[in-house]
């Protein structure tokens, strides 16, 4: 390559650049743009035109928005972080208290009310296990505790069903969690 003072070149394998000061055989003094006095061999330097840019020569032959484009990572999307004692909470939550059953329950007797109670847990466990659901629990608070050991007779005819009390922080005594097995044979 043909160089001569006062050519502004290029450092390859460096980022450097600068003018030419002078010129002795293979060798090529450089002033950088920082004022620094630097020397090269011949094939270490390219002679570049200052007023053209780095970035018009790189992306001469495509659009810069296009190569950006290419270089962007495509952002996953965002999924709801679920801790892991969340993951593990049940999926189905039964409130047998009568007044949540009824608009009113005047006139009903103790034997209507659990009677209603217990039909309705029979028929949310038998729709939580035909529509695969893993756990479901029953709320039916403390009271003499008759409702409790009913539910405990219904669950105790299921062969694929687990019970035991329910999260102590949360229900406090009066709730039932009941864990399905979806393998078990009816």
């Amino acid at each position: 390559m043909n160089f001569k003072v006062g050519d502004f070149v290029l450092v390859l394998d460096e980022d450097l650049s600068g003018v030419i000061t002078h010129l002795k055989g293979n060798t090529v003094a450089i002033e950088t743009e920082d004022g620094f006095l630097l020397d090269f061999e011949t094939h270490e330097l390219v002679i570049k035109d200052k007023k053209e840019t780095i970035a018009n020569q790189i992306f001469s032959n495509s659009n810069i928005a296009t190569v950006v484009s290419e270089k962007e990572v495509p952002k996953r999307k965002n999924q709801p972080k679920v801790k892991a004692k969340e993951r593990f909470q049940p999926t189905m939550e039964v409130d047998l208290h009568i007044h949540q059953l009824v608009k009113s329950y005047r006139g009903m007797t103790n034997h209507d009310m659990l009677t209603l109670q217990l039909d309705t847990a029979k028929h949310k466990l038998e729709f939580a296990i035909k529509n695969r659901m893993q756990k479901i629990v029953f709320i039916h608070g403390v009271g003499e505790g008759v409702l409790k050991m009913e539910l405990e007779y219904l669950f105790g005819r299921y062969n694929n069903v687990k019970y035991y009390d329910a999260n102590y922080q949360k229900y406090g005594l009066g709730a039932t969690e009941v864990y399905i097995y979806q393998n078990a044979a009816n």
